[in-house]
């Protein structure tokens, strides 16, 4: 079974839904340990009470984008991870090709469309709502060196109502990550 980590920056929601879907064979694999690129990050007692190993590296704590990645990646790599999920993992790392096609990750738009640097959270929301756009919904993608780019593994499509708001659109959107992220990550370990 492969051993997998979570990557998070926030209240690590998607972890936890991840976590548990492992936890009740929904998804073949072993949570292994999370990380978490920020000590204030809610998401990091809430793994932890799930009894999940929580590192917490920093990014303010080296020099540049990659050698905070080279610390990310050596972490894992102790833990001897096969699998990265990013969970609302909102640093940059620089993708060694020994981890390529390895790293997964969800965003709340239909890539390739509200994806790229900056695009993260209620940005997202409020440019497809500031676009007119009628549909909206969520993308797990491989995860390479650019910022929401790599290869669609899945989608979910959600109406965009015409009296949304940000707040609105975003819970809905959530509501299909609940469901999407699992069964993406199980359809890619049994691929794998």
């Amino acid at each position: 079974m492969k051993r997998i980590a979570f990557f998070i920056s926030g209240t690590g929601g998607n972890a936890l839904n991840l976590l548990r879907a492992c936890r009740d064979g929904c998804v073949p694999a072993d949570p292994a340990l999370a990380i978490s690129s920020s000590s204030k990050a809610l998401g990091v007692e809430r793994l932890r009470s799930e009894r999940l190993p929580v590192d917490i590296i920093l990014r303010s704590a080296f020099d540049d984008d990659e050698a905070f990645s080279t610390a990310c990646f050596a972490s894992v790599e102790a833990a001897k991870i096969d699998v990265i999920c990013l969970c609302g993992w909102l640093k940059r790392l620089v993708i060694p090709s020994s981890w390529e096609g390895r790293i997964l990750n969800i965003h709340p738009s239909l890539l390739p469309q509200f994806g790229g640097s900056g695009m993260y959270g209620m940005h997202v929301h409020r440019a497809v709502l500031d676009a007119g756009e009628s549909i909206s919904g969520c993308t797990v993608h491989l995860v390479d060196n650019q910022f929401d780019h790599g290869r669609i593994l899945a989608q979910a499509q959600v109406p965009v109502m015409p009296d949304d708001s940000p707040e609105g659109l975003q819970k809905r959107i959530y509501e299909q990550e609940m469901r999407l992220y699992p069964q993406a990550l199980a359809d890619y370990l049994v691929q794998a």
